[in-house]
């Protein structure tokens, strides 16, 4: 069977999670890696055979069949265009673009290219999430309604001293609306089966001073990002993410007229499913993923894994479930509502 040489732009997230997803997936040879400054000795570490500085440079300097862009969010445009001007595969981290003419140019781009393309948003695959969206597409809850998605994290409260980078600039991509509000935004489309109509919303700074080892910075970014999405079709979605409090939790609740099913726990790879309706409660256990053994390397590991069986069969034109970048506009869009880019 083939395998699908592949590189990877970016050697943050890049490095510690797509790395070892790829090179673990019996389907993709990672060939290269390009970063700004790290490239060479993730490279040698991991024993990948090319490293770059650029996606142009990788892109001249070795034969590829895929693209991952995983650098940060305002080089994500730049890069993707340039992979898909050389007609290779592109998978995108999110957030999918700085703005929403951007993320128009990448999909129009694609569409001409005629490669396969996605966005990574494995969270999608989580087995509790999996299920919710099973009880959704069966109709075991009846007609949606609402969703609450509700993610808490204390990595941003005022004593974290976490370093200054491109993620505290609001210019470049930065905060938790582009991070973590992407992620939610989609996970509620991709349940409802549905495209956001409307959209209200803010960010929040609550702790726009901040301390580092190098002494105090101000930070542009939101700590806290929350949208009210509107499906125009009776189906609503309230979606809460912030970074400043004590307790690190994630629940994620759809209602339907029928039932209610709750996905909830310490963080969104370590949760419970229940069904709920005005007689019982019910646990349900859900099977775990196939690369289950593989979340020693890291929590979003497997699920990458899950997302690039997704993006093989997109490659080979079998039907797949791989987030879209048409997906990924109408995400854009909704973020743009609530002040997120342009």
């Amino acid at each position: 069977m083939k395998r699908i040489r592949i590189g990877i732009v970016g050697a943050g997230f890049g490095a510690v999670a797509h790395l070892p997803a790829l090179r673990n997936h019996p389907r993709f040879e990672v060939v290269a890696i390009a970063s700004p400054s790290t490239a060479a000795t993730v490279a040698r570490e991991a024993d990948v055979p090319y490293a770059f500085t650029s996606c142009d440079e990788m892109l001249a300097g070795c034969s590829l069949d895929a693209v991952t862009v995983a650098s940060p969010p305002f080089a994500h445009a730049g890069n993707v265009l340039a992979a898909l001007a050389a007609a290779k595969h592109v998978l995108c981290e999110k957030p999918f673009a700085l703005g929403v003419a951007d993320a128009q140019a990448m999909l129009d781009a694609a569409n001409s290219a005629g490669t396969a393309c996605g966005v990574a948003h494995e969270f999608r695959f989580i087995p509790e999430i999996q299920a919710l969206k099973e009880l959704a597409a069966n109709r075991h809850l009846g007609d949606l309604r609402n969703l609450e998605v509700t993610l808490l994290r204390s990595s941003l409260r005022r004593s974290e001293h976490r370093p200054r980078s491109w993620w505290f600039d609001a210019q470049r991509g930065g905060g938790l609306a582009g991070a973590v509000l992407s992620h939610l935004i989609d996970q509620a489309s991709w349940l409802g089966n549905y495209v956001p109509a409307t959209t209200f919303g803010l960010r929040r700074t609550a702790n726009a001073q901040r301390e580092d080892d190098r002494g105090k910075f101000v930070s542009t970014v939101d700590d806290g990002a929350f949208a009210l999405v509107d499906y125009g079709n009776g189906f609503v979605a309230r979606l809460t993410a912030d970074g400043t409090t004590a307790v690190e939790s994630y629940t994620c609740a759809l209602h339907g007229e029928k039932r209610t099913a709750v996905a909830s726990g310490p963080s969104l790879t370590e949760l419970t499913l229940y069904t709920v309706d005005a007689d019982q409660t019910d646990e349900l256990t859900c099977k775990p993923s196939e690369y289950a053994a593989y979340e020693k390397l890291g929590a979003n590991v497997p699920l990458l894994m899950e997302l690039y069986d997704e993006f093989v069969k997109r490659i080979e034109g079998k039907a797949n479930a791989l987030p879209s970048f048409e997906e990924a506009v109408a995400t854009q869009k909704a973020l743009a509502a609530v002040g997120y880019g342009s």
